[in-house]
């Protein structure tokens, strides 16, 4: 029985997705991946670690499924976009990849936005640079890291780390490349992009860029060997997970907004001519001359793990030993927070926000009466907010009327009619858990001529999609309580910068 395996790796999880052709998922394998944050703004990760992670996770899922490995027809891989995975000359590992959540290229980039660069950075990119883009990291690794800097071969991301992993081929796809050094006009890479940002040495170290749905390689002996896959299984080039995700959940399509709430506040609409602002990234879509306009801040479920992580160990040990999910444990408690007023605000930006790389993250209106509950849905009302701030952005420059919600908080209906409210539109979600890896094997099924193109889902994503409305009168009070949350937010832009340098030591 043929079948596509799709690899989706975030910030904190790899995973390994087995589906039938008709979309039903056969087998998930995950397994943890270490985050190193050395120092404050740094948040790295082991690559050789990573790919022993996701090779473990493909053996088990191809155990778990039941299916001979050479049912599957062909393999993508998806992954968070930024951040930079490097590989010297002889294609080996240039140290630790710097993950998307680092920051620790703020003053370079704060100097950017500050000079002319900025604007013509947005003209010829279609976007200004930020704090994680391979360009910001290029520059800082330039100025502090001279050295590494120059012995790299290969500018990769990290879908593409594992795709080498897989083939032992180096490149990217459309997608990804246009990150930092594609025109936004012609799609294809710029050598003035790398001189704007004075990284013009490392222009040989792109990789190439094909189609996300392109056959660039095969699975090696060496990887069968160590995953169980069938040597030869075609890959194919895959996508940025931003994309992946709004296509494996319906909402990679004219007239949406795709909401991805993971680790980044992502929020995406699709269109067939460049338009270009400050506050969204216009990027390559999977198609020649259509654009994904995405706004997004490493703003969103983060932040609620890490409340769990920090605040909740024992619920989540007790959870684990039970085989319960944390996230229905704790249900009850969000769902009686939400039944009762509240004048507790959280703005969640422990790894970054729209309002540059000094905010951090905070509670306002706490009092001692309050409980973890208040917290919590603190935690996820500031999530929608800040996702609220880059819909209301897209909305200036697309039409769209409706919203598709994907991500792990998408599971709890409370929270999805909650961004209904918010966003006072109607908010969709679908029964695939896996969007990112369904998007990735969509790609996967094309490029093996399963599919006639990435966007032939076979699904019917009405069967299994449901839908929130937004009721007026609680939009009617969220839109009070976002106005709090902006206007707290505006207050604290001059004092963030004062907060940081508290942990700066002096000599």
């Amino acid at each position: 029985m043929p079948s596509l395996l799709g690899i989706d790796s975030g910030l904190t999880v790899t995973k390994a997705v087995i589906f039938d052709i008709d979309g039903t998922p056969l087998a998930v394998a995950r397994r943890r991946v270490t985050q190193f944050m050395p120092k404050a703004r740094h948040v790295e990760r082991d690559m050789d670690e990573l790919w022993t992670q996701t090779a473990d996770a493909i053996a088990e899922a191809i155990k778990l499924s039941n299916r001979p490995a050479a049912d599957i027809q062909a393999i993508a891989t998806t992954a968070h976009g930024d951040g930079i995975y490097l590989l010297d000359k002889a294609k080996k590992p240039l140290g630790r990849a710097i993950l998307s959540l680092d920051s620790r290229a703020g003053s370079i980039v704060n100097q950017w936005l500050k000079s002319p660069l900025a604007d013509e950075a947005l003209k010829l990119t279609g976007q200004l640079p930020h704090v994680s883009a391979p360009s910001a990291l290029l520059a800082w690794l330039k100025a502090n890291e001279p050295e590494r800097y120059a012995r790299i071969g290969h500018i990769l991301s990290c879908k593409d780390w594992l795709r080498f992993c897989l083939t032992d081929v180096a490149g990217t796809d459309r997608t990804e490349a246009s990150t930092s050094f594609t025109d936004v006009s012609t799609q294809g890479y710029s050598p003035d992009a790398l001189k704007l940002f004075g990284v013009a040495e490392a222009t040989h170290a792109l990789p190439p860029a094909s189609r996300s749905d392109e056959i660039v390689g095969y699975v090696t002996e060496a990887v069968a060997q160590r995953t169980g896959l069938a040597k030869g299984t075609p890959v194919v080039a895959g996508l940025h997970d931003v994309t992946a995700s709004a296509l494996g959940a319906g909402g990679y399509a004219d007239g949406i907004v795709a909401v991805i709430a993971g680790t980044y506040s992502i929020n995406e609409t699709l269109s067939s001519e460049p338009r270009v602002d400050g506050r969204w990234f216009c990027r390559n879509a999977i198609a020649p001359g259509q654009w994904n306009n995405m706004s997004i801040s490493p703003a969103s479920s983060a932040n609620y793990e890490w409340f769990l992580e920090k605040l909740c160990a024992s619920e989540i040990a007790s959870a684990e030993a039970s085989g319960r999910s944390i996230h229905a444990l704790l249900a009850p408690e969000i769902e009686a927070a939400f039944n009762r007023p509240s004048s507790t605000l959280f703005h969640p930006y422990l790894f970054g926000s729209p309002y540059g790389a000094d905010a951090s993250a905070s509670f306002f209106g706490l009092g001692g009466w309050h409980h973890r509950g208040d917290m919590l849905r603190a935690v996820l009302e500031g999530i929608a907010f800040n996702h609220k701030i880059h819909v209301d952005a897209l909305s200036d420059g697309f039409s769209f009327d409706q919203a598709r919600l994907a991500g792990g908080v998408s599971r709890n209906p409370i929270v999805v009619q909650m961004f209904a409210d918010v966003l006072g539109m109607p908010v969709t979600v679908t029964e695939t858990d896996e969007a990112a890896a369904w998007g990735a094997a969509l790609c996967a099924g094309a490029g093996a001529g399963i599919y006639t193109s990435p966007q032939s889902d076979p699904r019917d994503v009405g069967k299994i999609a449901t839908t929130c409305y937004p009721d007026s009168a609680r939009s009617t009070d969220y839109r009070v309580r976002y106005e709090l949350f902006r206007d707290i937010a505006e207050a604290m832009t001059p004092l963030w910068p004062r907060i940081g340098n508290l942990a700066v030591r002096h000599s």
